[in-house]
């Protein structure tokens, strides 16, 4: 099946020129040029990944974002934000957008990170992995059906905090480095002076809380990675 997109930026020239390289890599692409609109088609389930510009007048990217996350999609949605406006991505990524994209960038650099993105929303468990659903203490996650809980009530995650916990739990006692969670949970390696890991996680850990002690599950080992804690751990 074709991957289906649908991209949401005002740029006309931009839009066409990308359906125009989506077509020729056999991906289906429609798009559209105000974040209202773009919204709309994002929550009709027509497609399989949101290509989202922050820079857009009227509902800017980050509202758009703000509004579709608030329908509980979990449509992948990666950004297209100007090259070193660290701020937009921080907030798209805490908003939960899944990755994003500086601009200006090449085509071929924005299909990669698609299909990067959908390689590990859409593909079946390895078969070298058990089956069936991983529970660590409170938390139960069901990789075939991407559903998890946390202390029985549902857990409402963005297709890569899924990918980047379920990492972690399947290691659960043992130390994750970045560059792993980077490549297992963003299918990509990880690039220098990336935060979108930590920003991620930070979001992971804000929608589990702690325990009674006040800590969360999710442990930060600086200069390493993050560590999932096991229940039985002290």
């Amino acid at each position: 099946m074709r991957i289906r997109v649908l991209l949401v930026d005002d740029d006309l020239e931009l839009g066409e020129m990308l359906i125009e390289y989506f077509e020729r890599e056999g991906i289906q692409a429609t798009a559209v040029q105000d974040g209202e609109t773009g919204v709309g088609r994002a929550l009709s389930g027509e497609f399989d990944i949101l290509v989202l510009d922050v820079m857009m007048p009227g509902v800017n990217g980050i509202e758009a974002l703000r509004r579709i996350r608030a329908r509980n999609s979990r449509i992948p949605i990666l950004m297209l934000t100007a090259r070193g406006d660290d701020v937009d991505r921080i907030v798209g990524l805490e908003l939960g957008a899944d990755d994003y994209v500086p601009k200006p960038c090449t085509p071929r650099e924005l299909v990669a990170r698609i299909r990067a993105i959908l390689r590990r929303t859409q593909a079946p468990e390895p078969a070298d992995l058990p089956t069936g659903p991983l529970t660590e203490g409170a938390l139960t996650l069901w990789p075939e059906q991407r559903r998890a809980t946390w202390q029985d009530e549902p857990l409402t995650l963005t297709s890569t905090e899924f990918n980047l916990l379920e990492v972690l739990v399947r290691e659960a006692g043992r130390v994750v480095t970045k560059q792993v969670l980077s490549e297992q949970g963003l299918g990509r390696p990880l690039a220098r002076y990336d935060r979108g890991i930590d920003v991620h996680l930070s979001s992971i850990r804000h929608k589990l809380g702690t325990d009674g002690a006040g800590r969360s599950p999710i442990q930060t080992v600086r200069g390493v990675g993050y560590q999932y804690v096991r229940s039985t751990d002290g």
